[in-house]
């Protein structure tokens, strides 16, 4: 008889080669290219996830970059990272060689949701002409005309009165500021707007920042770096994919209404323009209704949490810092006064105002490491090797706190976007990023933040409620918001 030789093996053996086996795979798999960045000591399988605090990732990789350097590199389980941080670097990334980074990596998250669509996670030409049709949509919808800052205004009274109504009680502004802002996307998206007290678009609401927050809990980060076996895990992943498909059936919804009465020769909004884009596109891969599916939540989700968690940051910090409201509304007052809304053209001459919102964007800061790149060809950076398909990472943080750069970085001081009480611009402030995948909604969320806010502060003063304490103490997600609270809203 013929014994196999497995017969004679115990199972200590046979584990112990087995692990063996797994470490000299992992080794091979994930080692550290040639003249890579600097890289901390690496664990097996889990790579660098043990330097990783998912609460405070802001501090986890200050304190790495203090260690190593303005750029390092990282495992996150299979997947390599890059770190830059600094104007050198940042700019050298994002700039100077834009096209070689130009790409958005394959990160498990997210191509569960969009599978490389839309215009955040889509790569090549296809981001190309859905970026070129999209700015051109949008300007013809009025992005950066007067028309659309006329939407805003409006859409500024209707918080205006929303807020009105709680009285001057306590009240959490969350929903009403996110549906504010989501109205004026909306308008040029569906080419209508939603009431603040229409359940069935505020539980849509809901959904959306539960997600966006979703995106930061541990369990979300795991299942980009292990998704093989994450996928049959519970936890936040498994919440952000049902919610994603309960906001795809609400787009693709809105896309069958319009479909039911789309006349070509008139279009109302971006989705009867992308309709028209379709007919015309002769059937390639360019343009298709799973694309406009995907432009249109990217348009609504990045359109609306980003600005919405800045106007929140923004009455926190009147709240906390009463002082530093009312100097702007005394400035308010003297300019604008209170028989007239505010306008756009008032920026130039409200310096004040226009450096206090500056300086929430700064302190707020919303997205602290930019939007991932990846690598498109094997480069090298500040003289280190970074092979194609390496996951690249701008830490703007480093900018917006730049001791060299900013007085006081840590403290929300108005007084670094002022010079001999001029508003002054500053080369290191970047929240929006830079180069040619820099976000494409940056003038409209400017006009917003300079009109929802100049717009409340000229009605109402914001006051922190009685026996309450308010924590400026943020909560990570997509974006970087305020944690929620309760703030009372008292007419002027």
């Amino acid at each position: 008889m013929l014994h196999f030789p497995w017969d004679s093996i115990s199972l200590q053996t046979f584990l112990i080669f087995l692990l063996v086996f797994l470490l000299i795979t992992d080794y091979m798999k994930n080692r550290t290219p040639k003249n890579f960045p600097p890289t901390p000591f690496r664990l097996p399988f889990l790579g660098h996830l043990y330097l990783v605090n998912f609460k405070d990732p802001v501090a986890s990789v200050k304190r790495l970059s203090k260690r190593y350097g303005d750029i390092f590199g990282m495992h996150m389980g299979s997947m390599k990272l890059v770190m830059v941080s600094g104007m050198r670097l940042v700019k050298e990334v994002l700039v100077n060689q834009g096209e070689k980074f130009m790409d958005r990596p394959d990160l498990p998250l997210d191509e569960e949701i969009f599978s490389k669509m839309g215009l955040i996670s889509s790569t090549g030409h296809l981001w190309k002409a859905q970026r070129r049709f999209t700015l051109t949509t949008l300007r013809n919808f009025g992005l950066g005309k007067r028309s659309l800052e006329e939407r805003i205004q409006e859409e500024c009274q209707y918080l205006v009165d929303a807020f009105r109504d709680e009285q001057g009680n306590p009240f959490n502004p969350q929903f009403k500021v996110t549906n504010a802002i989501s109205n004026v996307i909306c308008s040029l998206i569906f080419g209508n707007r939603f009431e603040y007290h229409d359940e069935d678009f505020q539980r849509l609401l809901k959904l959306m920042y539960d997600t966006t927050v979703l995106h930061g809990a541990i369990t979300s980060q795991l299942y980009n770096n292990f998704p093989s076996i994450m996928k049959y895990l519970p936890g936040a992943h498994q919440t952000i994919f049902k919610n994603w498909r309960v906001l795809k059936k609400f787009m693709q919804e809105q896309i069958n209404k319009h479909k039911e009465d789309w006349n070509p020769s008139e279009c109302r909004d971006y989705i009867d323009s992308y309709l028209l884009e379709i007919s015309k596109d002769n059937g390639s891969d360019t343009f298709q209704e799973e694309h406009l599916t995907a432009c249109t939540l990217d348009l609504l989700v990045a359109g609306t949490e980003t600005t919405s968690s800045t106007l929140r940051w923004a009455l926190l910090f009147m709240a906390t810092y009463p002082e530093i409201q009312a100097r702007v509304q005394a400035e308010i007052d003297a300019v604008i006064g209170q028989a007239r809304p505010p306008a756009l053209e008032d920026r130039n001459n409200l310096h004040y105002t226009n450096a206090v919102i500056h300086e929430v964007q700064r302190k707020g800061n919303v997205i602290p490491f930019n939007v991932p790149r990846m690598a498109s060809e094997d480069t090298h950076l500040d003289g280190y090797y970074i092979p194609k398909g390496t996951l690249v990472m701008t830490n703007l943080t480093s900018l917006l706190f730049d001791k060299s750069e900013w007085e006081t970085p840590d403290a929300f001081n108005p007084e670094h976007f002022l010079k001999d009480g001029k508003f002054c611009k500053k080369e290191y402030f970047i929240p929006f990023s830079v180069g040619k995948r820099a976000c494409l909604g940056e003038v409209l969320a400017r006009a917003e933040l300079f009109l929802f806010f100049t717009s409340l502060l000229q009605k109402f003063t914001f006051q922190v409620p009685p026996d309450t304490k308010l924590s400026l103490q943020p909560m990570i997600g997509i974006a970087v918001a305020p944690q929620p609270y309760k703030i009372c809203a008292v007419p002027r």
